[in-house]
């Protein structure tokens, strides 16, 4: 018996007993585990959609929390089909459900956007995948990526809820399943089931490796629509598993367009060309990355200069982003198109005045600028109150 095979007879020979006097979440979620074991796809969404059955069938409350977490599922399935229809069909549902709760549990949020970004990466709308996956990300913990949801948590919620005797069938049920050294594992010992074991990291289908989510977004926030802001990916400890792969070039870039530094892009390119060519996203759209980081070093110029010093000679910009005054009056209409800047070009004198500048969550070094620039002030305004104290005697005296 493989261990696939394992947790569907654990759930049709020993859960079915008791499923409906659990915790009913608890149960989506092993049912969505479970599903993942099936080699045919219809007969995972059958499975699923019966379990949907027997949740309406409880009448309890809150039971659209389960039933839309179980959905969720079957639409990924219908994806994985081919069925995209369907699957943006049960998406429009499931927003309309999340609408109309309150108090929702965070693994439910997170099933809608898991299942809405990879609807969006089926289609490669990049900047509704990123943002999806973000919000995924916002309700999900950074281990559970990797190493799934453990099926010991769903055991310690039947053990707990049921008071289920450690000498249950169980064991039977699943066969003295133990590793090499035929010792159980120190989670199943926790239990106190000594003679059953099952390598829970390899029997659960994990929704996404980290590295690969890491790295779907880094591209999607590259390759994205509008996304010009870097820091918040680049502030989730999920990017940092880039660091020590074959993919680590990624990162870099990652950094280099969050600072908008163009001659570190540019020797990123030169190193890593021929991971790039790997990348036909990335080759494709080389003019649309390379408008993006230049667009990315104004910002960072504007961000450089001190409010009151915010009217910008078109030559200095020119020399940072290595383009011609033509070209670079193109950028400053662009970003000001997109909302990213607000001022007034003024091609008699050659400068660009910029009101207002879209805010960015800043990485350290630009907080330490900030910082810099903060403490400059604070001097200057000690400065003008020790002038003001040193002239007030003069002032009431005449």
């Amino acid at each position: 018996m493989n261990a696939g095979d394992a947790l569907i007879q654990l759930y049709h020979n020993f859960i079915t007993d008791f499923e409906t006097k659990i915790n009913l979440l608890k149960l989506a979620h092993f049912a969505v585990i479970v599903s993942r074991q099936y080699s045919e796809k219809e007969a995972a969404i059958s499975y699923l959609e019966g379990v949907i059955e027997k949740l309406r069938a409880t009448k309890e409350t809150r039971i659209e929390e389960p039933i839309l977490y179980t959905k969720m599922q079957i639409a990924i399935l219908k994806l994985e089909q081919g069925d995209q229809k369907e699957c943006k069909k049960l998406l429009e549902d499931g927003k309309s459900a999340l609408d109309s709760m309150t108090d929702i549990d965070p693994s439910v949020y997170a099933s809608y956007y898991w299942a809405s970004s990879q609807y969006q990466k089926s289609r490669q709308e990049f900047a509704e995948f990123y943002k999806s996956a973000l919000l995924y990300l916002a309700y999900t913990s950074v281990e559970s990526l990797s190493d799934s949801f453990k099926l010991v948590s769903i055991m310690v919620v039947v053990v707990v809820s049921l008071n289920v005797n450690k000498s249950t069938s169980i064991s039977t049920t699943l066969g003295k399943r133990r590793r090499k050294d035929n010792s159980p594992c120190k989670a199943c010992l926790t239990l106190g089931f000594d003679v059953f074991c099952v390598d829970h990291e390899s029997t659960l289908d994990a929704k996404g490796n980290g590295k690969d989510l890491a790295f779907d977004l880094s591209l999607s926030a590259l390759l994205g629509e509008n996304i010009y802001n870097f820091g918040e990916l680049l502030a989730h400890p999920i990017i940092k598993s880039l660091l020590g792969t074959k993919v680590e070039w990624l990162y870099y870039i990652l950094e280099a367009f969050n600072s908008g530094d163009l001659v570190r892009y540019q020797e990123l390119c030169h190193v890593h060309r021929a991971a790039l060519s790997a990348q036909p996203a990335l080759m494709q759209n080389e003019k649309k990355l390379l408008e993006k980081i230049n667009i990315l070093c104004l910002m960072e110029i504007i961000f450089s200069r001190p409010s009151e010093d915010r009217t910008i000679p078109l030559g200095i910009i020119a020399e940072c982003t290595k383009l011609t005054v033509e070209d670079v009056e193109y950028l400053l209409m662009k970003s000001l198109s997109v909302h990213l800047i607000e001022g007034t070009i003024d091609q008699v004198e050659g400068t660009v005045h910029v009101s207002w500048v879209q805010p960015r969550v800043l990485g350290i070094p630009q907080i330490k600028s900030l910082c810099d620039r903060l403490d400059n002030w604070t001097e200057k305004v000690h400065t003008a109150l020790l002038s003001v104290e040193a002239e007030t005697p003069d002032l009431v005296a005449s």
